[in-house]
């Protein structure tokens, strides 16, 4: 786990020439002989299939981490749309032995998105609607009704997979409470790996989340 509140300055925000602050090191997560993979998720002959993004092979899928994929895959399927899956798992010559489900979506686009890469967490909500992206550089803040925000952080891991972010630029106290919570986006049906309570000056807006392309937790 990371040590907390040992911060390092490691990039500017040109929007608020503020700084980004980490923590120390993390203890590296195990995933030996892993692969975290995005692609598409279909059903052939009674078995999951999974094709990984900009390849033609199919890989049948062994839920040997027992994320529930089959029954996640089933309660989003429908007529209208492909089903996109970000995973971890192990590549058996045609087989995927999943360990680890980031989210399932229906999206035919997913596999384009040239954010993901760059994104240590994305987490979401609604009712009003607010968006969170982090990486590197700070983490941008969107609320319906109010001004964007983009400010430096510093995460304080929990245990238990938990962590916040938290922030005090800005003249504003910001934290992004992150748990390892199987999460149903309410607008859209998108099952994701965490759940996530953002806090502004004492209003609490909630929602999910997943770790993106930098992180593999």
């Amino acid at each position: 786990m990371r040590v907390a509140r040992s911060l390092v300055l490691v990039a500017l925000l040109p929007l608020f020439a503020a700084c980004q602050l980490f923590d120390g090191p993390r203890q590296s997560v195990s995933h030996a002989g892993q692969t975290r993979m995005q692609g598409q998720l279909t059903a052939a002959d009674g078995k999951l299939m999974f094709q990984p993004c900009n390849e033609s092979r199919s890989l049948v899928v062994n839920d040997t981490g027992g994320t529930s994929v089959l029954q996640e895959a089933a309660s989003l399927a429908d007529d209208q749309g492909k089903l996109f899956a970000d995973v971890r798992g192990k590549i058996n010559g045609s087989s995927l032995d999943l360990a680890q489900l980031y989210r399932v979506e229906r999206s035919g686009t997913a596999c384009d998105d040239p954010n993901f890469k760059l994104l240590i967490l994305r987490a979401a909500g609604h009712g009003p609607e607010w968006n969170v992206k982090v990486s590197g550089k700070g983490m941008a803040i969107d609320r319906a009704g109010e001004p964007p925000l983009a400010v430096p952080y510093v995460e304080e891991q929990l245990g238990d997979g938990r962590f916040n972010l938290s922030s005090e630029a800005n003249g504003k106290h910001i934290e992004l409470w992150v748990a390892p919570n199987r999460c149903v986006d309410s607008s859209t049906g998108s099952i994701q790996h965490m759940s996530a309570e953002l806090r502004i000056d004492g209003q609490v807006q909630r929602g999910c989340g997943y770790f993106g392309g930098s992180r593999n937790d």
